[in-house]
């Protein structure tokens, strides 16, 4: 289980904080996801920087599916293409069963992929709005 620290920021990285990451800087493996989601026609998808603000991950990748075939091909379609692709795979995946809340671990980034009610019902937006959102590309 992951332990949540809290930080004390410096000057610096409180000014680091306030810059929005370009989409460009971002790791390739979380832009793989970020397409394979969108190939899979996931909605709505949100990337948040939670560097500076958490010590467990760096990025959140949030994204709905309408039901639970979807949800799942979403993380089917993630962690087949980063193993093929990139030789990564997840250090843990829960919830694929149910396909209402599924989060796929990669370390360094972690995957979020909800039913459309769990999602509105969980917030994670809310929840980690300290978190810088990054603007994603529309072609994706």
């Amino acid at each position: 289980m992951s332990v949540l620290k809290e930080k004390s920021l410096s000057g610096s990285e409180i000014k680091n904080l306030s810059e929005t990451t370009d989409f460009a800087e971002i790791q390739q493996n979380v832009k793989m996801a970020l397409h394979c989601a969108a190939d899979k026609k996931g909605l709505d998808p949100v990337l948040l920087d939670l560097r500076g603000i958490a010590d467990f991950t760096d990025f959140f990748l949030i994204v709905s599916g309408t039901s639970e075939k979807q949800v799942q091909a979403i993380s089917d379609e993630i962690e087949e293409r980063l193993k093929k692709e990139l030789g990564e795979s997840p250090i843990n995946i829960e919830g694929y069963r149910s396909a209402e809340w599924i989060l796929m671990d990669y370390g360094d980034f972690i995957v979020h992929i909800f039913h459309k009610d769990a999602r509105e019902f969980y917030d994670l937006e809310r929840l980690w709005r300290d978190a810088k959102r990054i603007s994603l590309p529309e072609n994706l």
